[in-house]
């Protein structure tokens, strides 16, 4: 996650306040609820990334062998295939 989690819950809080004082929504459910509710969805989406990244090193485990007698470079094959699943899935990064 490229920003720190402790500004994950200031982020929702700012968001609820901003589309309510516009006029956008209106909430259905309690304050504290709703607020929950959108920390975990940028949670979700916020830590997309390091899903992805995760499911990279994955991939890339079965190719260690070939990786470590340096036939293929780590870092260039886990940018191509981070970019190319990001591309797939719509991920922005």
């Amino acid at each position: 996650m490229r920003i720190p989690k402790s500004w994950v819950a200031p982020m929702a809080k700012r968001i609820i306040d901003d589309l309510i004082g516009r006029g956008y929504i209106e909430s259905a459910v309690p304050e504290k609820d709703l607020l929950a509710a959108v920390e975990g969805i940028l949670l979700y989406e916020l830590m997309a990334e390091d899903r992805l990244n995760e499911e990279v090193r994955g991939i890339l485990q079965l190719h260690s062998s070939e990786i470590e007698e340096g036939r293929l470079d780590y870092r260039r094959l886990f940018d191509l295939t981070k970019r190319k699943l990001a591309k797939e899935r719509n991920i922005v990064l």
